[in-house]
């Protein structure tokens, strides 16, 4: 026998025949009419090839085949209805409940730290995994459910693909506290005579500061190349280079005091984050609950940038952001 050539139906009578111990009750029980309980049972008997209940005393009383399965029967039976009963219905204060998100290195210091803090406290049983998507599988993996949500620059997807813009996070320049070479302002002879450090994923190509800086007719010395912020900043908060980056890449210093921070003294696009999820979740209750969280934590961040805790950076006006440029240059 397979479960693809079974009734499970069959299974829902078995137990009310059980548990009320005749035919009749399991009728009133299961609101059915007495043949159709009773073809039930033989099919039943014939799937078994056992009678399963044998009449004793106007009790029909089951056989140890019965006995046997009962257990594992009434434990299916209670999956199903719980699976059935709690679909959609998700309480953040008791439901356990692993979320996997999409997020780049450059947001993710920053971005955990505002989501754990607000939900560490209503939702103690949740789970948050965050992973690196290669962007042309984003699609795939939010559509099969591996990626509950992610977070990006504008890609281009389709419009299976929901998004709405979350964070836009402005460039500003970091340096040490005590470097030897700057003031009150960093202007832009002085941002050129240094040396700096550019973090990105790729083995080639220009990092998004140098693709748009290109696009300005301005080439600058890049000393160190690294994969994420982290390095970069540690390493700055150490030496005379500059970091250029977005305003909360210093959040993942233990000791943001190490660095100043000053606006780019270039008209630099900021990075613009989509929040990104698949057609298929738009009313799933766990997944609007995610989103509301990461909405929430975006604007926590957006409202302590690490430039305006230091009183050094102020925010520029933003500047045009095509798409195919912050995809080709991150």
């Amino acid at each position: 026998m397979h479960v693809r050539d079974i009734d499970l139906n069959l299974f829902v009578v078995f137990d009310a025949i059980y548990s009320e111990g005749g035919v009749s009750r399991a009728c009133f029980r299961l609101n059915l009419t007495q043949p159709a309980v009773s073809h039930a049972l033989g099919r039943l008997r014939a799937m078994f090839n056992d009678p399963l209940f044998v009449r004793r005393h106007h009790v029909m009383t089951p056989t140890p085949l019965a006995r046997q399965i009962i257990t594992t029967v009434r434990q299916a039976l209670n999956g199903l209805e719980t699976t059935l009963t709690h679909t959609n219905r998700f309480d953040p204060a008791r439901t356990p409940k692993r979320f996997v998100i999409g997020l780049r290195n450059n947001l993710e210091a920053p971005m955990l730290s505002a989501l754990v803090n607000r939900i560490s406290a209503v939702a103690p049983l949740v789970e948050i995994a965050t992973v690196r998507c290669e962007r042309n599988n984003l699609e795939r993996e939010l559509a099969a459910g591996t990626l509950d949500v992610a977070v990006d620059t504008l890609l281009p997807l389709s419009s299976e693909v929901r998004r709405e813009q979350i964070l836009t996070e402005h460039i500003a320049v970091f340096a040490r506290r005590d470097h030897p070479a700057l003031g009150a302002r960093l202007d832009k002879k002085t941002y050129l005579r240094m040396e700096h450090v550019c973090v990105t994923s790729r083995r080639s190509g220009l990092s998004f500061e140098d693709f748009q800086f290109q696009r300005l007719g301005i080439q600058r010395t890049v000393r160190l190349t690294c994969q994420n912020f982290a390095t970069a900043c540690h390493v700055v908060s150490r030496s005379n280079m500059l970091l250029t980056a977005s305003e909360s890449a210093a959040s993942v210093l233990e000791q943001p005091g190490l660095l100043q921070c000053f606006p780019c003294p270039f008209p630099i696009s900021p990075h613009v984050n989509y929040l990104y999820w698949h057609a298929t979740a738009e009313g799933d209750t766990p997944n609007q609950w995610l989103r509301e969280q990461l909405r929430t934590a975006a604007a926590l961040l957006a409202g302590s940038q690490f430039g305006r805790r230091n009183g050094r950076a102020k925010r520029r006006p933003m500047v045009g952001h095509p798409a195919p440029a912050s995809i080709a240059a991150e």
